[in-house]
């Protein structure tokens, strides 16, 4: 038998027996606040359309009129012949509401994130990130020419002392942590930026349009303005793809020399288009944050009392479990109810703390989460 043969049947009989293998399930309705599965009905808790504007008729109707304006596909790269007037539109929509001079898209945060390491360091730079970072961020991170060095999460101490003064250094966090649910210490982290010369980039995939007086997210919440920014459109704008907000320099920069950019073909102009008017959306619809707000409260309410509760200020509620099977067999018994919960396990968060990963958004009711904690509760009662 061929190395990879081995190799691969090896690590997938290794991660079975260790309850690890991961699955792809056939939803319909799935990026809905409740889904069919195999003919049964469930209320969707493992979703990050926290704003509930995946199926929203505004957004649909903006995507509809995309398609009329553009057709299908962008065609190309953006520097070829795959950037439209709705590319710019949405470019220009961002600047104007989160105060950048240039936002260059992506089609996903994935390769935003990649694209800004890779073209930005070199092997003379610093590279400083949370432990707790997105994989995208590390794996770039580690492949980057630059020295990296993690600090432990959120410890904005630790963080002060890896920081060199004597090298051009990148300091790289979340906003809000996917896995955890809590924020970072934005406005600390870039007290010690500004005082050691170094730039800040923020990943705020969970916190754009969640956080913030109109939805600008977890920087505008404390005030402060990295440089580098990077949103994405595949939590709560409802749709996917990501920008990095930046100075008009840095904007040329990563046109030129990001690869990520330069060589992939332009997300479709149509969902650009959407993008722009979701946006606007995001900006005048204060009630979608107010219903979490409210959700999140009858949340912890049920679960305070909980061994493993976690509290948090964002629609990310983890239930830590500690082992694997724990978690898989909470999940399955929440399955049974009616309730569809993740459980986050090994390598995705650290031994020994696998955990449920309750989201909540704002087309959920209170009754639904009330119910969501009761079943919880007598599951592990």
């Amino acid at each position: 038998m061929p190395a990879f043969n081995q190799r691969i049947a090896a690590e997938l009989e290794e991660r079975k027996q260790k309850g690890l293998t991961r699955r792809v399930n056939v939803l319909s309705g799935a990026n809905n606040s409740s889904f069919q599965s195999d003919a049964r009905r469930y209320v969707n808790f493992s979703s990050n359309d926290y704003l509930g504007l995946a199926t929203d008729a505004d957004v649909v109707a903006s995507w509809h009129k995309g398609l009329d304006l553009y057709g299908a596909g962008s065609g190309a790269s953006p520097l070829v012949t795959g950037y439209s007037p709705a590319h710019q539109l949405l470019e220009e929509t961002l600047c104007e509401w989160l105060g950048y001079e240039r936002a260059i898209l992506f089609v996903s945060g994935f390769s935003a994130n990649q694209a800004v390491l890779f073209s930005l360091l070199d092997k003379t730079d610093l590279l400083v990130q949370d432990r707790l970072n997105h994989a995208s961020l590390m794996e770039a991170g580690s492949l980057s020419p630059a020295s990296m060095k993690r600090f432990k999460h959120n410890d904005v101490e630790h963080l002060e002392k890896l920081i060199d003064g004597t090298k051009s250094s990148l300091v790289v966090t979340e906003g809000v942590f996917s896995m955890d649910g809590d924020k970072a210490p934005l406005d600390s982290i870039h007290q010690r930026c500004r005082a050691a010369k170094s730039w800040l980039m923020v990943d705020d995939a969970h916190g754009i349009g969640v956080l913030g007086e109109n939805g600008e997210g977890s920087c505008s919440a404390v005030g402060i303005k990295p440089e580098l920014l990077v949103v994405t459109f595949g939590k709560a704008f409802g749709l996917s793809g990501a920008a990095v907000m930046c100075s008009e320099e840095t904007g040329d920069y990563l046109a030129q020399f990001a690869r990520h950019h330069v060589y992939s073909t332009a997300m479709p102009p149509a969902q650009a288009y959407a993008l722009a008017s979701t946006a606007k959306l995001i900006q005048e619809q204060n009630w979608r944050r107010e219903k979490l707000l409210e959700l999140q409260s009858v949340f912890d309410d049920e679960l305070r009392n909980l061994d493993g509760f976690v509290q948090t200020e964002t629609p990310i509620k983890p239930l830590i479990c500690g082992e694997a099977e724990t978690a898989m067999n909470l999940a399955r018994s929440l399955k049974e109810k009616g309730f569809w919960v993740t459980a986050i396990r090994p390598p995705t968060v650290p031994a020994g703390s696998a955990r449920l990963r309750v989201t909540l958004t704002a087309k959920h009711t209170c009754d639904e989460v009330k119910l969501l904690g009761q079943e919880i509760c007598r599951a592990l009662g």
